[in-house]
């Protein structure tokens, strides 16, 4: 088997690789595929996937030559037969039509026509609302005019009437005039003429290819390599990605978060649905009041400025087409040039491209794909970085509120109900007030007042750690409604009703016109009227999210319930979270409408956990397993486990003794030593922000971090992601100036530290690949924080899964009900697991020290070594139980793990045959010296008998 669009010459575990994914795409079902970081992974899917697509489609392509000469002769044999004329003409004709109607459609035809029809329907539709009116008052006071444009009466925030009948079924209910019909989860209301009767139109591609992966540096790397290959300029290629990163409104991007980002533009789209129907209202008031009425526009109303020319979105689609791959960065700078709107561009895109690439968000999110109009079935689903697929997945499903979110959405249903409740209809008001029992009772649940009236709030704020853990508790979701009242509620015909009555616009858009008439609301509105967690619109959005997560089983997730706390600043916070647990029911929606998905990682397993909870329901011979090992030798990887410091003081970095200065003094003499030996660039892995602060600031005392940047540049990851990239470009420079000579300070400087996180950025797809990463040094076992209400409640979830009653939590000894995030007793909770919780908790650790030291080795001819600094690494082979961390560690990795020994002639053979060869390719390995009194040995740079002494006496004592 060949594969014609590999740019080079494949190694073998990439052929065997290739061969692998093509055979399960013939069979279907799920892959499991397996390639270690550096392996050429992402070029191996490219070329094996749409090698399969173009085989499978010349093949379906020949099929229907074949099978076309006899259907064409059967055809005319019966038309030919006892039929009449006007028979036999009228299916050609009415294919004809259809076929004119498809290049009319390609070609932008037709366009014209279904807008001035979609005028004359909203002129017939004003016209008959307005004679309806007319006869009824015998006069229009719906309009006001004012200098500057037409303000609307109160009247238009009127919900229209709203029948439902009690005992019916869903759908009974019913809006008698549907008003503007705008969906809570839509993405924009602009889509109506484009993603409305067009894409329905639009020929899918058979055997489309998604392919999606975390975040979108890693899809902006897929596009860099698909470019590589020959099948770069033979596909339609669309990226899609976040409005943030698409966006080219230079006044929505100054919002800066990604939440108020969403909301401006949605809030945009509905202005230019409002503009629409300012313009039928002008053909009413022609035809009423004469050419005297006039009704002025003003530039706020007019919508996004980049997508009022819908000319510019189709050319935006012709050159990007002709483009070829393109990635984020493409698209945008097209839509600068051409000044129309990438984001909405390339979604129009999707329904002619042969392959998609989007975040994981837009492909798992079932809301996500019904608002782009993705259509799966029989596609080709690729999820790369798939090694937290399962806890991915049940996230994008979980739901949260705030209580200022609840504060907010309260104020404006009351507000709303006491202007309109006279004119609203009996079932608008029933269930408005429905909607305020609801948000009342969140608002009780989260009322911490009568637990904190008798503390003083100064006195709350010295033992706000013990509070947190009192505040914070986890309920089934049939306890929650029980305990508040609300269990005899119809949520699923409420979300039907919030949905179709159009209640969120209505009700936000006149508390807006009540903040907006009042100087402090001027303030508030600024701020989208509910303080920093975005505008009246997401609070609504968080309300319905929340009301849809409580339609879900009982067993299906839990309710984190996080009370304000009262702090010397007054009232701090309170939430209500739901967690979803289960993702089998969500992730058998996607594989039974794709012909196959493919879950793509670097370090997968363990593969048993992913199975029993993504499709414990698949049948095993349609799930497919492939692994490989690295293309790197041996002798270019040198992983550590380091035991103890350079003065014999054993590294223990568990959570009760991480903190202690004589374990973090011990860490910064190691890497003082380090950076003496190691050239070029050394990352270095903590296991928090926190924890990295705490011992920065520590080794900033003590004075190593002043020994170190003597050799090396300091640099640490920063907490905002937006600011990583300007440090990893001046981490880059500093490394790359030692080879180009162009760095002043290059013969003070031998390289670069970079202080990361596990979990953050960095050690999430970035590649540190030659001298970026020359040395990994990842400091502790990075377990997460057992006080995590949510985590714990995965955990006694997954303890569940397999047992005869499975969904059902483990019998623990800590409540029936509630949680409290305390260690004690996430402790005793772990300890109680028998198997499956205890290891789910252990792999998340694993999982995320695989990703990290995985950031290093990126192609055949790089080398790094890698030192894993914790005691617990390093226990005895021949004691090591199935949970021991190295044994989750990487095969390739694993298998060529150095244990710390005592054997000193073996550790000297470590320095001089490996890592003397390894990472100090221009240091003449006779001129490195070992000192005998520690595991890792004490590496000193030989330059002259004095200065060594005094290197050995700081590395000793500190």
């Amino acid at each position: 088997m060949e594969f014609r669009g590999f740019p080079y010459e494949p190694y073998s575990i990439q052929v065997d690789f290739m061969k692998a994914l093509y055979n399960s795409l013939n069979q279907g079902g799920v892959s499991i595929l397996e390639s270690p970081t550096g392996t050429g992974k992402t070029l191996s899917i490219i070329c094996s996937t749409l090698q399969w697509v173009f085989d499978r489609r010349q093949q379906d392509k020949s099929k229907v030559q074949v099978q076309s000469p006899h259907h064409s002769t059967d055809d005319a044999h019966i038309g030919s037969d006892d039929e009449p004329d006007w028979l036999r003409n009228f299916v050609p004709i009415k294919d004809n039509l259809t076929q004119e109607k498809k290049i009319n459609k390609k070609l932008g035809f037709g366009e014209c026509d279904r807008r001035r029809n979609r005028k004359e329907s909203c002129k017939d539709l004003f016209s008959r609302d307005l004679e309806e009116d007319c006869n009824k008052k015998g006069e229009n006071k719906s309009l006001r005019k004012k200098n500057d444009g037409v303000e609307l009466s109160d009247d238009e925030f009127l919900l229209d009437e709203y029948e439902s009948e009690e005992e019916g079924a869903l759908g009974d209910g019913k809006s008698k005039r549907k008003a503007g019909g705008i969906s809570i989860g839509s993405s924009s209301d602009e889509e109506g003429h484009e993603d409305g009767s067009d894409e329905e139109e639009e020929e899918e591609k058979a055997f489309k290819i998604y392919f999606c992966s975390r975040t979108h540096s890693q899809l902006s790397q897929f596009i860099k390599e698909l470019r590589k290959t020959l099948f770069s300029n033979e596909i339609n290629v669309v990226c899609l990605g976040s409005r943030k990163n698409l966006c080219i409104n230079e006044e929505v991007l100054k919002l800066g978060s990604s939440v108020r980002v969403n909301e401006r533009c949605l809030e945009l789209q509905n202005k230019k649905n409002e503009v629409s129907k300012i313009k039928c209202w002008r053909v009413i008031e022609l035809r009423i009041f004469g050419a005297g009425g006039r009704i002025r526009r003003t530039k706020a109303s007019s919508g996004c400025p980049m997508l009022r020319k819908h000319k510019l979105q189709k050319e935006f689609r012709n050159e990007t087409s002709q483009d070829g791959a393109l990635d984020i960065e493409d698209l945008v700078h097209i839509g600068r040039r051409i000044g129309t709107c990438p984001y909405y561009g390339s979604r129009s895109m999707v329904p002619a491209a042969d392959l998609v690439v989007l975040p994981y968000q837009s492909l798992l999110s079932k809301s996500s794909r019904e608002s782009l109009g993705l259509n799966l079935k029989n596609s080709i689903i690729v999820i790369d970085e798939a090694h937290n697929l399962a806890d991915s997945l049940t996230s994008m499903y979980d739901a949260k509120i705030t209580s200022s979110q609840v504060e907010c959405v309260h104020s404006h249903i009351e507000k709303y109900f006491t202007r309109f409740c006279n004119r609203l209809g009996p079932g608008n008001r029933r269930y408005i007030q429905t909607l305020m029992v609801l948000t009342r009772a969140f608002l009780q649940t989260l009322d911490n007042k009568k637990d904190l009236s008798n503390v003083n709030n100064c006195q709350v704020e010295e033992i706000d750690a013990d509070m947190k853990a009192v505040c914070d508790t986890s309920i089934a979701i049939n306890d929650f409604l029980f305990s508040r009242n609300i269990d005899n509620i119809n949520l699923v015909k409420l979300v039907q009703y919030i949905k179709e009555s159009n209640l969120v616009h209505k009700v936000s858009g006149y508390g807006e016109r009540v903040l907006a008439s009042s100087q402090e609301g001027l303030a508030l509105n600024r701020n989208g009227g509910c303080g920093e967690e975005g505008s009246t619109l997401s609070s609504f959005r968080a309300l319905v999210d929340m009301l849809i997560s409580l339609t879900n089983n009982d067993g299906d997730g839990r309710m984190i319930i996080s009370k304000m706390r009262s702090t010397c600043s007054g009232l701090q916070g309170g939430f209500l979270k739901y967690v979803m647990l289960t993702g089998e029911k969500i992730f058998s929606e996607i594989v039974d409408e794709a012909h196959a998905v493919v879950l793509a990682g670097g370090t997968l397993q363990p593969i048993e956990e992913t199975r029993e909870r993504l499709f414990p329901w698949l049948p095993p011979n349609q799930l497919h397993l492939f692994s490989c090992s690295h293309i790197v030798p041996p002798e270019s990887i040198l992983p550590i486990a380091v035991s103890r410091g350079p003065s014999g003081q054993s590294f223990d970095f568990s959570y009760s003794s991480r903190s202690s200065l004589v374990m973090i003094k011990e860490l910064g003499i190691l890497l003082c030593n380090l950076v003496a030996v190691v050239p070029e660039g050394i990352v270095v892995f903590f296991s928090s922000f926190e924890y990295e602060g705490q011992v920065y600031d520590a080794w900033k005392k003590l004075g190593i971090l002043e020994r170190v940047m003597k050799k090396k540049r300091v640099f640490r990851e920063p907490r905002s992601n937006s600011d990583v990239e300007l440090v990893l470009k001046e981490y880059k420079e500093t490394i790359n100036g030692l080879s180009s000579g162009t760095k002043e300070d290059g013969a003070r400087h031998n390289g670069a530290v970079l202080l990361a996180v596990v979990g953050g950025k960095i050690s999430e797809g970035i590649n540190f690949s030659d001298g970026m990463g020359r040395c990994i040094v990842m400091v502790g076992l990075p377990y997460p924080s057992p006080s995590d209400v949510e985590l714990m409640e995965r955990v006694k979830y997954i303890e569940s899964l397999g047992e005869p009653n499975c969904g059902k939590r483990p019998e623990i000894s800590v409540g029936e009900h509630y949680y409290n995030g305390d260690v004690q007793t996430a402790f005793s909770i772990l300890r109680s697991c028998r198997r499956r919780g205890k290891e789910y908790y252990e792999n998340l650790c694993m999982k995320a020290v695989n990703q990290s030291i995985g950031r290093a080795i990126r192609h055949i001819n790089d080398y790094a070594a890698i030192l894993l600094v914790d005691m617990r690494y390093a226990s005895d082979s021949s004691k090591r139980s199935f949970s021991h961390p190295t044994n989750k560690l990487p095969l390739w990795i694993k298998d060529r793990l150095v244990s710390a020994t005592n054997n000193y002639a073996l550790k000297k053979r470590w320095w001089e045959g490996n890592l003397a060869s390894l990472v100090l390719p221009k240091l003449d390995p006779g001129r490195v010296e070992h000192e005998t009194g520690a595991d890792l040995g004490t590496v000193l740079h030989n330059e002259s008998p004095a200065k060594k002494t005094s290197m050995k006496k700081d590395t000793i004592r500190g």
